[in-house]
């Protein structure tokens, strides 16, 4: 665990703001799945679209998770860092020809999400072996934004459309080898992973899908975000888990893999961005605090209307006062937290904004051309890898580069 003196420590030496990772707290977590879910063929496989700063990459292939690739600079990444293209599934979003085929070149397993995409592999890549993505119609996370199956959303193929699946698999001699799908992101409730987990089984079955190696249950595995949140009871959910499928490779007739893609539950509560402040202001009944970060550094609160704790790292005995801790973004919405009882801050004050591991840097961006922040990782209080923070400078020569 990162002391807050620690915390204060490093801002001091790297400069604010700085995400601060705990490698030691990713390791202990990656290693709690297999605790929970007693199932002896269980595979992790990191969603690296959370975060992929190289030393939290670094700690989890040495822990031996795989990877849940979504883009092919992801799988590049992957596979440069040294995970075996065997632990790497790329499972893409509307993926161009050009994406398919560089990914194709590589040899990592594809699960494909579209009948229009598997209707091309069908046509021109007679024999490949594939994973499937079906949309479980099960809809649940913490935020409509994140939900990714039901209805409306765009990921995966309807579970009505199995006839044409198999037709198209029968005209390619394809190999499927793996089902996979995902409900959504910071999950709710237990019984939308059963359902989901049902759904899917019901149709993994020899007669439709003789050749499985695997069944991949997505992610989502939700994090307490707030203070007074309780953890969910995964010794309970995962015992669940592991019966259903030991039940489903019975009916079956051998044993298969199963597979989770969790990124927040491995990532989030290791994460603490450390912000200096810089103005307080008393705008009649509001109390501001602004900050040297801003949104696009830690987008979270403004997209979705998440919540992350806030601590005063220089004064957490103060009186408590209401504050918006704002950034220096000009956006009116550019705002961590709203009416937030924080020890009272006052200038130069260091605050740590918690449960910043997880799409967070990794959804960050320059916007108002404010350089994303150093990152620093640490295990058993020292820093075993770090990303510097371009100066204004160096990413203005960056620019001027690119544009040449």
């Amino acid at each position: 665990m990162i002391s807050d003196s620690l915390l204060t420590t490093l801002a001091r030496e790297y400069g604010t703001p700085l995400f601060v990772y705990d490698a030691d707290r990713i390791a202990e977590r990656y290693r709690d799945l297999f605790t929970f879910i007693p199932c002896d063929r269980l595979k992790i496989q990191y969603a690296l679209k959370a975060n992929y700063q190289i030393g939290i990459l670094q700690t989890l292939l040495a822990q031996g998770a795989g990877i849940d690739a979504v883009s092919p600079a992801e799988v590049e990444l992957a596979l440069r860092l040294g995970f075996p293209k065997e632990r790497i599934i790329y499972t893409a979003n509307n993926m161009s020809d050009a994406g398919f085929e560089k990914v194709r070149r590589t040899g990592v397993l594809m699960n494909i999400g579209s009948l229009s995409r598997l209707r091309k592999i069908a046509r021109d890549h007679k024999g490949m072996k594939l994973c499937l993505r079906f949309n479980p119609d099960v809809c649940d996370g913490d935020s409509v934004h994140t939900m990714t199956a039901g209805a409306l959303t765009k990921f995966g193929i309807l579970l009505d459309d199995l006839e044409e699946v198999k037709s198209l698999v029968k005209a390619g001699d394809l190999h499927i080898v793996g089902l996979h799908e995902h409900t959504g992101s910071g999950l709710q409730h237990a019984e939308s992973v059963y359902a989901a987990m049902d759904k899917l089984m019901a149709i993994a079955t020899r007669e439709n899908f003789p050749e499985l190696e695997m069944l991949d249950f997505g992610g989502g595995f939700k994090v307490p975000y707030k203070p007074d949140e309780a953890e969910i009871d995964y010794v309970a959910m995962g015992k669940v888990i592991a019966e259903k499928f030991a039940r489903f490779c019975e009916n079956y007739g051998r044993k298969l893999d199963l597979l989770f893609e969790p990124g927040k539950f491995l990532v989030a509560q290791s994460g603490h961005l450390v912000v200096e402040v810089n103005t307080i202001k008393h705008n009649r009944e509001r109390l501001i605090a602004g900050c040297d970060s801003g949104f696009p550094q830690l987008i979270r609160p403004m997209l979705y209307g998440a919540y992350h704790q806030i601590d005063n790292l220089s004064n957490p005995g103060g009186k408590k006062y209401c504050y918006d801790v704002c950034g220096n973004i000009c956006e009116t919405g550019d705002r961590f937290a709203e009416q937030r009882e924080v020890p009272e801050i006052r200038e130069y004050d260091l605050l740590a904004i918690r449960n910043a591991g997880a799409y967070c840097y990794s959804m960050g961006g320059v916007y108002n051309l404010r350089p994303m922040p150093t990152e620093v990782v640490v295990s058993g209080g020292e820093v075993i890898a770090k990303r510097k923070r371009l100066s204004d400078a160096e990413l203005v020569d960056q620019i001027l580069k690119e544009s040449r």
